[in-house]
Protein backbone atom coordinates (compact mmCIF):
# COMPACT_ATOMS: atom_id res chain seq x y z
CA UNK A 1 0.00 0.00 0.00
CA UNK A 2 2.75 2.50 0.77
CA UNK A 3 4.30 1.99 -2.54
CA UNK A 4 1.44 2.31 -4.45
CA UNK A 5 0.54 5.55 -2.39
CA UNK A 6 4.55 6.58 -3.29
CA UNK A 7 5.51 6.87 -0.02
CA UNK A 8 8.15 4.04 0.07
CA UNK A 9 10.24 2.28 -3.24
CA UNK A 10 12.45 -0.56 -2.94
CA UNK A 11 15.63 -2.32 -4.79
CA UNK A 12 13.85 -5.06 -6.99
CA UNK A 13 11.21 -5.04 -8.77
CA UNK A 14 10.33 -8.29 -7.64
CA UNK A 15 7.44 -7.44 -5.16
CA UNK A 16 5.72 -5.84 -8.45
CA UNK A 17 5.69 -9.03 -9.75
CA UNK A 18 4.36 -10.76 -7.38
CA UNK A 19 1.85 -8.48 -6.65
CA UNK A 20 0.79 -8.87 -10.63
CA UNK A 21 1.10 -12.13 -10.76
CA UNK A 22 3.89 -11.95 -13.86
CA UNK A 23 6.74 -13.75 -14.75
CA UNK A 24 4.87 -17.30 -15.78
CA UNK A 25 4.77 -18.81 -19.29
CA UNK A 26 1.11 -18.51 -20.65
CA UNK A 27 1.03 -22.48 -21.55
CA UNK A 28 1.90 -24.71 -18.87
CA UNK A 29 4.59 -27.36 -20.47
CA UNK A 30 1.95 -31.08 -21.27
CA UNK A 31 5.16 -32.64 -19.37
CA UNK A 32 7.12 -31.11 -16.28
CA UNK A 33 9.48 -31.72 -14.02
CA UNK A 34 7.98 -32.52 -10.28
CA UNK A 35 9.35 -29.75 -8.07
CA UNK A 36 10.12 -29.48 -4.74
CA UNK A 37 7.99 -27.72 -2.06
CA UNK A 38 8.42 -24.35 -1.65
CA UNK A 39 10.28 -23.70 1.85
CA UNK A 40 9.27 -20.77 3.92
CA UNK A 41 11.71 -17.76 3.61
CA UNK A 42 12.70 -15.48 6.40
CA UNK A 43 12.69 -12.74 3.94
CA UNK A 44 8.78 -13.05 3.97
CA UNK A 45 6.66 -12.89 1.08
CA UNK A 46 7.40 -11.87 -1.84
CA UNK A 47 5.25 -9.18 -1.87
CA UNK A 48 7.72 -7.58 0.51
CA UNK A 49 11.54 -8.57 -1.11
CA UNK A 50 14.48 -6.56 -1.27
CA UNK A 51 15.47 -3.66 0.89
CA UNK A 52 13.18 -0.74 1.39
CA UNK A 53 13.32 2.85 2.22
CA UNK A 54 10.91 6.11 3.05
CA UNK A 55 11.02 8.28 -0.20
CA UNK A 56 10.96 12.21 0.77
CA UNK A 57 7.88 13.88 1.36
CA UNK A 58 6.03 15.87 -1.33
CA UNK A 59 6.70 19.46 -1.17
CA UNK A 60 3.69 21.26 0.04
CA UNK A 61 1.57 23.48 -2.80
CA UNK A 62 2.98 27.12 -2.98
CA UNK A 63 -0.82 28.60 -1.91
CA UNK A 64 -0.83 25.89 0.77
CA UNK A 65 2.07 27.36 2.28
CA UNK A 66 1.60 30.65 2.44
CA UNK A 67 -2.00 29.74 4.07
CA UNK A 68 -0.46 27.84 6.44
CA UNK A 69 2.36 30.69 7.43
CA UNK A 70 -0.48 33.36 7.23
CA UNK A 71 -2.18 31.75 10.34
CA UNK A 72 0.56 31.21 12.01
CA UNK A 73 2.16 34.88 12.32
CA UNK A 74 -1.92 35.71 13.17
CA UNK A 75 -1.63 33.31 15.94
CA UNK A 76 1.88 34.16 17.20
CA UNK A 77 1.83 38.55 16.95
CA UNK A 78 -1.74 38.62 17.33
CA UNK A 79 -1.17 41.73 15.08
CA UNK A 80 1.04 41.05 11.86
CA UNK A 81 3.24 44.30 10.56
CA UNK A 82 5.95 44.67 8.00
CA UNK A 83 8.46 44.57 10.48
CA UNK A 84 6.56 41.35 12.61
CA UNK A 85 6.98 39.83 9.39
CA UNK A 86 10.51 40.61 8.72
CA UNK A 87 11.73 39.68 11.93
CA UNK A 88 10.42 36.25 10.68
CA UNK A 89 12.36 36.11 8.31
CA UNK A 90 10.33 34.35 5.59
CA UNK A 91 11.53 33.57 2.17
CA UNK A 92 10.14 36.54 -0.11
CA UNK A 93 9.71 38.88 2.80
CA UNK A 94 6.03 40.48 3.46
CA UNK A 95 4.81 41.11 -0.14
CA UNK A 96 3.38 37.11 -0.40
CA UNK A 97 2.17 37.44 3.22
CA UNK A 98 0.44 40.48 2.42
CA UNK A 99 -1.06 39.15 -0.32
CA UNK A 100 -2.65 36.34 1.42
CA UNK A 101 -3.88 38.45 4.59
CA UNK A 102 -5.58 41.41 2.08
CA UNK A 103 -7.56 37.70 0.96
CA UNK A 104 -8.21 37.26 4.60
CA UNK A 105 -9.16 40.36 5.09
CA UNK A 106 -11.41 40.26 1.91
CA UNK A 107 -13.17 37.08 2.87
CA UNK A 108 -13.52 38.21 6.63
CA UNK A 109 -11.10 35.80 7.99
CA UNK A 110 -9.08 38.81 9.38
CA UNK A 111 -9.32 42.66 10.31
CA UNK A 112 -7.07 45.46 8.67
CA UNK A 113 -6.95 48.38 10.59
CA UNK A 114 -4.26 51.21 12.38
CA UNK A 115 -4.14 49.35 15.22
CA UNK A 116 -0.95 50.05 16.30
CA UNK A 117 0.21 53.96 16.29
CA UNK A 118 3.51 54.31 14.08
CA UNK A 119 3.82 50.97 12.44
CA UNK A 120 2.05 51.75 9.06
CA UNK A 121 -1.29 51.22 7.80
CA UNK A 122 -0.50 47.27 6.56
CA UNK A 123 -1.75 46.18 10.19
CA UNK A 124 -3.91 42.78 10.06
CA UNK A 125 -5.58 40.69 12.99
CA UNK A 126 -7.78 38.17 14.21
CA UNK A 127 -11.50 39.09 14.98
CA UNK A 128 -10.63 37.74 18.44
CA UNK A 129 -7.49 40.29 19.14
CA UNK A 130 -9.48 43.12 17.63
CA UNK A 131 -12.00 42.98 20.13
CA UNK A 132 -9.32 42.18 23.23
CA UNK A 133 -7.58 45.69 22.40
CA UNK A 134 -10.84 47.08 22.19
CA UNK A 135 -11.61 45.95 25.76
CA UNK A 136 -8.12 46.90 27.24
CA UNK A 137 -7.68 50.38 25.40
CA UNK A 138 -10.00 52.16 28.54
CA UNK A 139 -7.60 51.17 30.95
CA UNK A 140 -4.11 52.10 28.81
CA UNK A 141 -2.97 55.51 30.16
CA UNK A 142 -2.89 58.42 27.80
CA UNK A 143 1.13 58.54 27.94
CA UNK A 144 1.54 54.38 27.24
CA UNK A 145 2.67 53.21 24.57
CA UNK A 146 -0.23 51.70 22.08
CA UNK A 147 1.62 48.05 22.30
CA UNK A 148 1.74 46.72 25.68
CA UNK A 149 2.79 42.66 25.45
CA UNK A 150 1.94 42.43 28.86
CA UNK A 151 -2.11 43.39 28.68
CA UNK A 152 -2.55 39.26 28.13
CA UNK A 153 -2.33 38.95 31.78
CA UNK A 154 -5.57 39.37 34.41
CA UNK A 155 -5.60 42.57 36.51
CA UNK A 156 -5.50 39.56 39.41
CA UNK A 157 -2.54 37.95 38.39
CA UNK A 158 0.49 37.90 41.00
CA UNK A 159 3.15 36.50 39.09
CA UNK A 160 3.43 33.55 36.83
CA UNK A 161 4.07 32.50 33.63
CA UNK A 162 2.82 34.08 30.73
CA UNK A 163 2.88 35.05 27.39
CA UNK A 164 5.99 32.74 27.17
CA UNK A 165 7.82 34.74 29.43
CA UNK A 166 7.93 35.72 33.18
CA UNK A 167 5.31 38.00 34.54
CA UNK A 168 4.83 40.10 37.94
CA UNK A 169 3.01 42.25 40.13
CA UNK A 170 5.87 45.21 40.09
CA UNK A 171 6.35 46.07 43.77
CA UNK A 172 4.87 42.94 44.65
CA UNK A 173 5.13 42.29 48.65
CA UNK A 174 6.82 45.85 49.22
CA UNK A 175 5.61 49.10 50.12
CA UNK A 176 3.87 52.18 48.16
CA UNK A 177 3.34 49.14 45.44
CA UNK A 178 3.16 51.25 41.84
CA UNK A 179 0.96 48.90 40.25
CA UNK A 180 2.86 48.37 37.79
CA UNK A 181 2.96 45.16 35.55
CA UNK A 182 6.56 44.04 34.89
CA UNK A 183 6.95 40.70 32.38
CA UNK A 184 10.51 38.67 31.80
CA UNK A 185 10.73 37.57 28.02
CA UNK A 186 13.23 35.63 25.61
CA UNK A 187 14.48 38.78 23.43
CA UNK A 188 13.11 36.38 20.22
CA UNK A 189 9.49 35.84 21.68
CA UNK A 190 6.92 37.48 19.81
CA UNK A 191 5.57 39.10 22.51
CA UNK A 192 8.74 41.08 22.81
CA UNK A 193 8.10 43.99 20.15
CA UNK A 194 11.21 45.21 19.81
CA UNK A 195 13.56 44.93 17.55
CA UNK A 196 10.81 43.91 15.51
CA UNK A 197 7.40 45.96 15.06
CA UNK A 198 9.54 48.28 17.13
CA UNK A 199 12.97 49.51 17.09
CA UNK A 200 15.34 49.00 19.87
CA UNK A 201 15.57 52.00 22.00
CA UNK A 202 19.24 53.67 21.87
CA UNK A 203 21.16 53.69 25.02
CA UNK A 204 22.78 56.77 26.09
CA UNK A 205 26.24 55.44 27.04
CA UNK A 206 28.81 54.03 25.07
CA UNK A 207 28.40 50.00 25.74
CA UNK A 208 30.09 48.22 23.53
CA UNK A 209 27.34 46.49 22.26
CA UNK A 210 23.36 46.48 21.09
CA UNK A 211 20.28 44.64 22.26
CA UNK A 212 18.92 42.35 19.65
CA UNK A 213 16.64 39.48 19.06
CA UNK A 214 19.28 36.72 19.91
CA UNK A 215 18.78 32.90 21.30
CA UNK A 216 19.25 33.24 24.98
CA UNK A 217 19.13 36.71 25.83
CA UNK A 218 16.39 38.56 27.80
CA UNK A 219 14.27 41.22 28.08
CA UNK A 220 11.94 42.84 30.97
CA UNK A 221 9.26 45.50 29.84
CA UNK A 222 7.51 47.38 32.82
CA UNK A 223 4.35 48.74 31.20
CA UNK A 224 5.35 47.79 28.14
CA UNK A 225 8.81 49.83 28.05
CA UNK A 226 11.69 48.28 27.76
CA UNK A 227 14.05 48.96 31.29
CA UNK A 228 16.13 45.79 30.87
CA UNK A 229 18.38 43.69 28.30
CA UNK A 230 19.85 40.80 29.68
CA UNK A 231 22.31 39.13 27.59
CA UNK A 232 22.87 35.22 27.45
CA UNK A 233 24.20 33.59 30.59
CA UNK A 234 22.87 36.60 32.17
CA UNK A 235 26.60 37.96 33.15
CA UNK A 236 25.95 41.17 31.49
CA UNK A 237 22.71 43.61 31.60
CA UNK A 238 21.46 47.03 30.03
CA UNK A 239 19.36 49.12 31.37
CA UNK A 240 16.96 51.68 29.70
CA UNK A 241 15.73 53.47 32.33
CA UNK A 242 16.93 55.07 35.40
CA UNK A 243 13.25 56.17 37.12
CA UNK A 244 10.79 54.32 39.31
CA UNK A 245 10.00 51.65 36.40
CA UNK A 246 13.41 49.92 37.26
CA UNK A 247 13.11 48.51 40.19
CA UNK A 248 10.30 46.68 39.37
CA UNK A 249 12.41 45.18 36.41
CA UNK A 250 14.89 43.68 38.41
CA UNK A 251 12.40 42.52 41.14
CA UNK A 252 10.46 40.62 37.74
CA UNK A 253 14.02 39.50 36.80
CA UNK A 254 15.03 38.04 40.45
CA UNK A 255 11.19 36.49 40.98
CA UNK A 256 12.08 34.82 37.75
CA UNK A 257 14.90 33.09 39.11
CA UNK A 258 13.37 32.50 42.81
CA UNK A 259 10.73 30.41 40.86
CA UNK A 260 13.35 28.43 38.63
CA UNK A 261 12.85 29.76 35.23
CA UNK A 262 16.54 30.64 34.96
CA UNK A 263 17.98 28.77 37.57
CA UNK A 264 21.35 30.68 39.09
CA UNK A 265 22.11 34.39 37.48
CA UNK A 266 25.43 36.43 38.63
CA UNK A 267 25.50 39.48 37.34
CA UNK A 268 29.10 40.97 36.39
CA UNK A 269 28.69 43.93 34.14
CA UNK A 270 25.87 46.15 32.93
CA UNK A 271 25.58 49.01 30.79
CA UNK A 272 29.15 49.15 29.90
CA UNK A 273 31.32 48.41 33.34
CA UNK A 274 31.66 46.80 36.21
CA UNK A 275 27.90 45.90 38.12
CA UNK A 276 29.26 47.30 41.51
CA UNK A 277 29.80 50.83 39.75
CA UNK A 278 26.52 51.16 38.40
CA UNK A 279 22.90 52.27 39.83
CA UNK A 280 21.99 49.17 39.21
CA UNK A 281 23.17 47.42 42.18
CA UNK A 282 21.54 48.74 44.72
CA UNK A 283 18.45 47.79 42.87
CA UNK A 284 19.64 44.08 42.44
CA UNK A 285 20.78 43.87 46.25
CA UNK A 286 17.36 45.26 47.36
CA UNK A 287 15.92 42.32 44.89
CA UNK A 288 17.68 39.82 47.08
CA UNK A 289 21.13 39.77 44.96
CA UNK A 290 24.22 39.06 47.24
CA UNK A 291 27.97 40.07 46.49
CA UNK A 292 30.35 37.47 45.48
CA UNK A 293 34.14 38.08 43.80
CA UNK A 294 32.61 37.79 40.46
CA UNK A 295 29.48 40.17 40.64
CA UNK A 296 26.06 40.07 42.17
CA UNK A 297 24.28 36.78 42.01
CA UNK A 298 20.92 34.81 42.73
CA UNK A 299 20.12 31.65 43.01
CA UNK A 300 17.07 29.61 42.99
Amino acid sequence: DLAWAGRVSGDTLAPLRATLGTGRPAHRPATTRRRRAVLPSRSGPPTVAGRWWLLPAPAPDATQRANAQAEVLLERHGVVTRGSVTSERLPGGFSPVYQVLRAYEESGRCRRGYFVEGLGGAQFALPGAVDRMRAMAPGIAPSAPAFTPETGLGPGTAHGPGLGGWAASAGAGRSGDSGRRAVVLAAADPANPYGAALPWPQHPGDVGHKPGRKAGSLVVLVDGHLVLYVERGGKTLLSFSDDERLQPAVDALALAVRDGALGKLTVERADGGSIVDSPLAAALEAAGFHPTPRGLRLRA
